[in-house]
């Protein structure tokens, strides 16, 4: 398969809570992240989730901290009894975009250490 994306994906341990915005009901969908870049996130949920909806999510990164951000779906796939997800980050703030740098950076001489 072509890589398409921008930017380098990177694993981050994380949960996140995300509900979809164009709806009055404000369930909250809980996933497990796979991996994350500047652009977007790859993701795990038993729910399955709509293509090319925006979801508001709540991303709890390494230092704790919660980045709160808008991920479109744009990538769905089976995956056994769950569901894999790829989503692009709509309209984050650049202050939160350079978080994820941060860590990316910190990820890459980690290795490098090794």
């Amino acid at each position: 398969m072509e890589e398409r994306r921008r930017s380098k994906r990177m694993e981050l341990k994380s949960h996140l809570l995300a509900s979809r915005l164009d709806s009055n009901e404000k369930e909250e969908v809980g996933v497990d992240v796979i991996n994350v870049s500047k652009t977007g996130i790859g993701f795990k949920c038993d729910r399955l989730l709509d293509m090319g909806n925006v979801y508001e999510a709540f991303l709890t990164i390494w230092t704790k901290e919660v980045i709160h951000a808008f991920i479109e779906v744009v990538r769905i796939e089976k995956d056994g009894d769950s569901f894999q997800y790829g989503g692009l980050f709509i309209g984050m703030p650049e202050c939160d975009l350079q978080r994820i740098d941060v860590y990316q950076v910190v990820s890459e001489a980690d290795k490098y250490k090794k």
